[in-house]
């Protein structure tokens, strides 16, 4: 049984690195939009259940007849997963090549290209993802024709394993992908799954010959201690409530923990590692007991409740402490009774858990789903919480003959139900501490405009955004006023708060805003009063889409394009407008001429210098100049020179609008002079390289900006939090 425990915990490690990691390359090559995350995690946990269901069955099927050992098919099926490290990557660059071609040929819409990449992305991922969800009915299989000891529990022991490597696959990889990119990364899980694969073959080479069995014995040796359907409406259940909730988790606490990948890495270890000490505990506790009160039950109705206690703004906790504290009591609660209900249902017995587990991930596609699309967007976190734990909330009241279900019991139920009801009137959401604010819900983020005057700020799922700064309205009057012809047209990616597309629609030329998150351009008004009126223009088109995805989709060209990525510079998907890669993409889409301007916040060192060979690796031109506040960088690429002009000769390009657009809020007494705190701060790409010059150019597979952590000090770290 050591043996499978070891198989397991490294088989659940390569599981989530490779889901980690396959969700950022679907990201680099389809766009980093919700609908598309959505798609790529539902086929996962799709080809998980898929799995899971179909080994059951054929293990039902056709165990009798199989006479060699079954660790040998297990070992085929890590050798499967292992080969996904090669396979997968590739065909997500075939798909991409495909709606690359077709885009050149017209212009996609999105809901086909929704289409054709989940339909891709399913071709490709799940046939692995079956595999992952087969191990588990195999290895039971195998576990059974070994004649171990209590295999009537034999899922939630791997169970167990699983989840423990899969605690160390939530952080592991982060560090990995820092020195070694995606692509490597991915290898090292291959090559362990291989290892895995190896070793199964060599233990099954110690075993026993089997000998096939008749089939009623065989049947018989099974003995489910509940067979009802009530297990697998539980099963469905708490897949689609713990999902759900991992979804809010992460709107919670993003305001605190901030929008980088260990933030959500964070998360994750609180929900695994919770889930592991509950599993752990189900299997201590089941030696000796086989039924759970019906209060474990209903304290999930509190325990769903708590992240939002340990969430509000007016409780004084560190922001791993929140995390932590909200997270893991409901995820150990639920790391309790899923094995248990699944240990219940099936005996042991490989088809059974099969179905029981496809049924928990049935549950696990559908939560997010309902939770993102649905119930976020209409009534918020707080009450999401509540109708997600509505269920637990009911069996507080079961009919007056219900059994088991003592006076006492009673009592202490509606106490819980009654604490938790407390906990979600007495609690606030993290915007409600901004007076006069504007707020709007999607199923991409919630959006907070608040403050008077020129401190009006911008928050996105509780992160600054922008303020009203003339830096974001010298992002569109500096490059249309650089290049060598009249412009006709440009592209904004990201909204904000629609300074820099405001500043493009004053030239009178066609101005695109590509805005990831629907609700921001809805914000619009909150910081200019003429919001409705900029709209109205002929000019103004707002397209609501990942940047990046609409440059591939779309064949149009643009004199200029203007990228202003979300804060900070470590933001998780950021890299996917900072890299090599992107602006590849970019350049395809400039008119002869053109220039892409690519605004850069402060950062570390080496962000800064891979940024830097990046746009200096895909143009032959480039000039780059401080922001006129004294932080951040703007880059001015071309293919063509960028004329060298005076800030005379620049102002007298811009129109008459533009000119008072660009001075409305200073800090210069003359345009001349507002140009000038550009013109005079200017250096050069090699200048910024060499504040690093041995870091490597930002890539899609190297996403240097967002892995940060080996090259951090402990201090700065601690600054940090």
């Amino acid at each position: 049984m050591a043996w499978f425990f070891w198989f397991f915990f490294v088989s659940g490690f390569c599981s989530v690195l490779c889901e980690l990691i396959w969700l950022r390359l679907s990201m680099a090559q389809f766009g980093v939009t919700t609908a598309l995350t959505s798609i790529v995690l539902s086929v996962f946990m799709a080809g998980l259940g898929a799995g899971s269901w179909i080994a059951g069955t054929l293990v039902r099927r056709y165990r009798d007849r199989i006479s060699f050992p079954p660790l040998r098919l297990y070992a085929v099926l890590e050798l499967m997963i292992g080969l996904s490290a090669l396979v997968v990557p590739a065909e997500l660059v075939w798909g991409h090549h495909l709606l690359e071609v077709l885009a050149d040929r017209a212009a996609v819409s999105s809901a086909a290209y929704y289409l054709i990449s989940g339909l891709w992305l399913s071709a490709t991922m799940i046939p692995f993802c079956a595999c992952m969800g087969a191990t588990i009915p195999v290895a039971m299989f195998a576990i059974r024709q070994r004649q171990q000891e209590g295999d009537g529990r034999s899922f939630s022991f791997l169970y167990l394993a699983n989840v423990l490597g899969a605690v160390l696959g939530s952080f592991l990889p982060l560090l990995l992908i820092e020195p070694y990119g995606f692509h490597r990364t991915l290898r090292i899980g291959a090559a362990l799954n291989v290892a895995i694969a190896v070793s199964a073959f060599a233990v099954s080479l110690r075993s026993r010959p089997v000998q096939p069995r008749a089939a009623g014995p065989s049947e018989a040796a099974y003995s489910p201690t509940d067979s009802s359907r009530s297990v697998l409406v539980l099963l469905f259940t708490t897949g689609l409530a713990t999902m759900g909730m991992e979804l809010i988790w992460i709107r919670l606490f993003t305001p605190y923990v901030g929008p980088v990948v260990y933030s959500f890495g964070m998360i994750l270890v609180a929900y695994l590692l919770a889930t592991f000490m509950g599993s752990r505990i189900y299997r201590n506790w089941s030696r000796t007991r086989k039924q759970e009160s019906r209060l474990t039950w209903i304290s999930l109705a509190l325990l769903g409740i708590l992240p939002l206690l340990t969430a509000d703004a007016r409780v004084p906790l560190h922001l791993v402490a929140r995390v932590f504290l909200g997270v893991m009591p409901f995820a150990a609660m639920m790391g309790f009774l899923t094995p248990m209900l699944v240990d219940r249902w099936s005996g042991g017995d490989p088809d059974r858990a099969g179905r029981a587990y496809a049924v928990n991930v049935v549950g696990c596609i559908i939560g997010p789903l309902v939770c993102g699309f649905l119930l976020l967007p209409l009534v918020g976190e707080h009450w999401s919480v509540l109708l997600l734990c509505l269920p637990w909330f009911a069996m507080a009241f079961p009919s007056p003959h219900a059994p088991g279900f003592r006076p006492f019991s009673r009592v202490a139920a509606y106490g819980i139900l009654l604490l938790a009801l407390s906990v979600l009137l007495a609690t606030k959401d993290f915007e409600t501490q901004f007076p006069g604010r504007r707020v709007r819900r999607d199923a991409t983020a919630t959006v907070v405009a608040y403050g008077d005057g020129m401190k009006r700020r911008l928050l996105v799922n509780g992160m600054g955004m922008t303020a009203l700064t003339p830096i974001t309205k010298m992002m569109a009057h500096m490059t249309l006023a650089s290049l060598d012809h009249t412009p006709r047209s440009a592209l904004i990616i990201c909204f904000g708060m629609g300074t820099t597309f405001r500043s493009v629609v004053t030239w009178n030329i066609s101005g695109t805003a590509v805005e990831l998150v629907p609700s921001v351009p809805q914000v619009f008004s909150f910081f200019h009063a003429d919001a409705a009126e900029v709209m109205a223009s002929p000019f103004a088109h707002v397209v609501i889409d990942d940047g990046r995805r609409y440059l591939e989709r779309s064949p149009a060209k643009y004199d200029a394009i203007i990228v202003d990525p979300p804060p900070p510079v470590q933001t998780a998907g950021s890299s996917l407008l900072y890299s090599q890669d992107f602006y590849t993409i970019a350049r395809q889409r400039l008119q002869p001429g053109g220039i892409l301007q690519q605004w850069l916040p402060e950062a570390d060192d080496p962000t800064q210098a891979a940024v830097a060979r990046a746009i200096k690796s895909s143009f032959p031109y480039v000039r780059v100049f401080r922001g006129m506040e004294g932080w951040g960088w703007h880059f001015l690429a071309s293919e063509r020179p960028i004329p060298t002009r005076t800030a005379a000769e620049l102002v007298a390009r811009m129109p008459s609008g533009a000119v008072t657009d660009m001075m409305e809020w200073g800090p210069a007494a003359s345009p001349e002079q507002q140009v000038d705190l550009l013109l005079d701060h200017e250096t050069s790409t090699d200048a910024i390289i060499a504040l690093s010059p041995a870091t490597a150019t930002l890539t899609d597979d190297r996403p240097i900006n967002e892995y940060f952590l080996l090259r951090t000090p402990f201090g700065e770290l601690m600054a940090m939090e």
